[in-house]
């Protein structure tokens, strides 16, 4: 048996019907229709309810309906042997290098400035700059960073990428560890961020950090929330050190009322959509993955614990 649970309902109702269309000789249920806890194996999940998993003693396995699993790793009624399976891309690769994509042409072509111009009442052409005059750093090489970065390398932006340990991706700068962070953040005129929260990177972009960006930079903040230090990039931006962010994760969600993010002119905010799960390859992806296990596999997409994705 296979439970399904998000915490919308209506979300819920969606995935059961693909689910059950997928593997219509697999149970799947909903939280209100599990009368036998123990017959669970399987749990399909987003935001699941404080001590879900601490009733399944049956439980071989959870899929999060998401690449992120920072909130599934942090909580004490999942066994550290249960396997956590992410989605590895689930629709989202597209998604986010379209967000980043905006953010970086808006750069280029001046659209933070002409919208704080516009409000002033200002009327003043900027001088264009050219996609290879705009040097762009991507935080995170995973699936989803490394289609970011070869879309922007495609549109012509000079790119460089970092990660934990080497990578090698045709276009773009690969560099790693933290000489090769200090480089990245030096050269980049547009940082964007697509780092899952872990240990190592929670607090990453501190104040030290946003201050090595040149002057004038702008941060794209795609990854997670706990990266970034909020009052550090506030400060950068008062004191003009940095041009303009583009938020869509923070520290706190949804982002409190009266937040200075909100009304700050030189930051666009955005409610966690830079990359949305979409149904069907999602369930594609997971059925996939039931179909490896029962065959004695393991599934794509296991989480390193030690790692945190």
């Amino acid at each position: 048996m296979i439970l399904i649970h998000t915490p919308s309902p209506k979300e819920v109702a969606a995935y059961l019907e693909l689910f059950r269309a997928a593997l219509p000789r697999q149970v799947f249920i909903a939280l209100d229709e599990m009368h036998d806890p123990a017959a669970v194996e399987y749990v399909i999940t987003w935001g699941p309810p404080p001590a879900l998993f601490a009733g399944l003693p049956a439980l071989k396995a959870v899929f999060a309906l998401g690449a992120g699993v920072d909130k599934l790793l942090a909580r004490s009624d999942l066994a550290p042997a249960t396997p956590i399976y992410r989605l590895l891309d689930g629709g989202m690769a597209q998604q986010m290098a379209e967000y980043v994509r905006f953010g970086v042409l808006s750069y280029q072509r001046h659209m933070d400035v002409y919208r704080r111009q516009q409000a002033a009442g200002v009327w003043k052409m900027l001088a264009p700059k050219l996609a290879a005059e705009v040097r762009v750093g991507v935080l995170g090489l995973g699936e989803i960073g490394r289609a970011v970065a070869l879309a922007l390398a495609a549109d012509g932006y000079s790119v460089s990428g970092w990660s934990r340990t080497p990578r090698q991706l045709a276009g773009v700068d690969c560099l790693f560890g933290d000489e090769g962070l200090d480089e990245l953040l030096a050269g980049s005129d547009v940082l964007a961020c697509v780092l899952p929260s872990t240990p190592e990177t929670q607090g990453l972009l501190d104040a030290g950090k946003l201050a090595a960006l040149p002057a004038g930079a702008m941060l794209i903040n795609a990854g997670r929330g706990d990266l970034l230090d909020e009052d550090a990039l506030l400060a950068l931006l008062d004191s003009g050190h940095l041009r303009c962010a583009q938020l869509d994760v923070f520290a706190s969600e949804p982002l409190p009322a009266g937040h200075r993010l909100w009304s700050h002119p030189a930051v666009t905010v955005t409610p966690h959509i830079a990359a949305i799960t979409l149904r069907q390859q999602a369930v594609a992806q997971i059925v996939a993955n039931l179909a490896r296990l029962a065959a004695g596999g393991d599934g794509l997409g296991r989480v390193v614990r030690e790692r945190g994705y």
